[in-house]
């Protein structure tokens, strides 16, 4: 009697039941007759969905006509059965915990990243309970998974903070949160654009909507969620002030606005008429989209002849590196920028060119 071989294999990602047979054309006629059966030309097998019902369809079907060995379909079975009770136990722990971070107040972008990190590292466990984890596992996944692919030193801190987070809140005891691996720290300067080049960039910009966009993120020193999330009612035009309510740590500050933002900004609204947030989209009452904002600063900079790779954050760092060049004291830009720490304003006494200016090259003497 001929033998026909099942057994399980996963293409791009999904889990197939695979018939294999030497070529025999009544086979091939009784394979067509199970529902779902698929030729695929690159395996060289017939692909069926990996289920019960599909392993006892083959049996069935040939029955009497081959002899089916089913040992490793089963055993891929049994896998699959076992990996998804564990992946429904990832999902409800991933649910619990980003419910908790709700619950705590963290920045919808924070439950965003953190859920999506966690998500990539309950993929990378392929289906070990959570009790097995173990401190080795972080240790491959970077080196597997983040030094691999090139990834930056701060996407590995954010992996870090956000397993920290998990195990915490979780009460995982098989990994130490403390001793989680992180990577050197690097001291790198912020990006900085000259005031010549921020001004050629807002020129460029003719959309009068864009253009108050990238304007105010540049005059206020504003993060791009902060811009995007300004109601009408944050900006106080008889007091001259901006505010930006639940910035990065769920801290409000107040800036203040020149006569020329404000110019500019009741100019954009008598053209534009906003309802609800201060920049909108094509329909009225929902935020301008982050990536759209991002594609308008990277238009700004081609038409400009500004570095390509500038991003709205180098405005931002290009605010606060300009008011120190203007003789700000510190401790008022931090204040300005809504930094926790005044160590983190300090990084742009090492960009600003005030002190530089003062310094006599000894070349100069020769």
């Amino acid at each position: 009697m001929e033998k026909l071989w099942v057994d399980g294999i996963w293409v791009r990602g999904d889990a197939y039941l695979c018939v294999r047979f030497p070529y025999h054309v009544g086979f091939i006629a009784l394979v067509r007759t199970i529902p779902g059966a698929r030729w695929d030309r690159r395996i060289r097998a017939w692909l069926l969905a990996a289920t019960a019902d599909s392993l006892h369809r083959v049996c069935a079907v040939f029955k009497g006509e081959a002899e089916v060995n089913v040992q490793k379909a089963e055993v891929f079975l049994g896998h699959i059965a076992r990996t998804s009770l564990v992946e429904e136990a990832y999902e409800r722990e991933r649910k619990r915990w980003v419910d908790w971070m709700r619950s705590k107040r963290y920045s919808d972008n924070t439950v965003r990243v953190y859920g999506e990190t966690l998500h990539q590292f309950l993929l990378f466990q392929e289906g070990r309970p959570i009790v097995d984890w173990v401190q080795e596992d972080v240790i491959r996944y970077n080196t597997e998974c983040i030094l691999r692919r090139g990834l930056s030193a701060s996407f590995q801190n954010q992996v870090v903070n956000a397993l920290k987070l998990f195990l915490k809140v979780n009460g995982i005891q098989s990994i130490l949160p403390d001793q989680l691996p992180r990577p050197r720290a690097e001291h790198r300067l912020p990006n900085v654009l000259s005031k010549e080049e921020v001004k050629r960039l807002l020129e460029q910009t003719v959309n009068a909507k864009h253009r108050s966009m990238l304007s105010l993120i540049y005059a206020c020193g504003l993060r791009r969620g902060e811009l995007l999330a300004l109601r009408l009612g944050d900006i106080d035009g008889e007091r001259k002030v901006l505010w930006v309510r639940g910035g990065k740590g769920a801290k409000d500050r107040m800036i203040p606005l020149s006569v020329k933002v404000l110019t500019m900004l009741r100019e954009y609204y008598k053209g534009h008429r906003p309802e609800v947030w201060l920049f909108e989209g094509e329909r009225i009452g929902v935020q301008y989209s982050e990536r759209s904002l991002q594609n308008v600063m990277k238009q700004a900079c081609a038409r400009a002849g500004v570095n390509p790779k500038a991003s709205l954050h180098w405005l931002r760092h290009s605010y606060a590196t300009h008011l120190l060049e203007a003789g700000t004291d510190l401790r008022y830009i931090q204040e300005l920028l809504g930094h926790k720490s005044s160590r983190t304003t300090e990084i742009y006494t090492h960009v600003s060119t005030r002190a530089l200016e003062q310094i006599r090259s000894p070349f100069d003497d020769l």
